[in-house]
């Protein structure tokens, strides 16, 4: 067995694919990148990531902060003002996105090639398996 992978689990269970998962979706992204930058409010990440409902956000800063990576501070102002920053963990976190980010931005162009690949070989197998049955 791979020494690198030993600690790769497939099961629903291990603690390794549970926090992939949360830091990996899409709104965890978003809002780790935004917190790169800067201290920002509720309302201001919400602003900032188009499609995201408030209850997700909600839900979703909830998680970073409950896994360490990203700190809750809240002001006794009225109206309540609430703001959030990563943590010195999810700083590092970020990094490892923005190695992500670059990868991607290198091999766009081959998996866009790929994508369009696979997309006229199943368009060509469909077309083959129904014209049997056109006759």
């Amino acid at each position: 067995m791979d020494d690198q992978v030993v600690q790769w689990d497939t099961r629903a269970d291990c603690d390794v694919r549970k926090i992939l998962d949360r830091v990996a979706d899409k709104w965890s992204l978003l809002v780790i990148a935004l917190l790169d930058r800067r201290t920002m409010r509720f309302s201001e990440l919400r602003r900032a990531i188009d499609g995201v409902s408030q209850r997700m956000l909600t839900v979703t800063l909830r998680q970073l902060e409950r896994d360490g990576l990203v700190t809750r501070t809240v002001y006794p102002v009225v109206p309540p003002r609430v703001e959030y920053e990563l943590t010195a963990l999810g700083f590092s976190l970020h990094e490892v996105i923005k190695s992500l980010v670059v990868w991607t931005e290198e091999h766009q162009r081959e998996i866009s090639d790929a994508r369009t690949a696979y997309d006229e070989r199943t368009t060509e197998e469909e077309r083959l398996l129904q014209a049997p049955m056109a006759r």
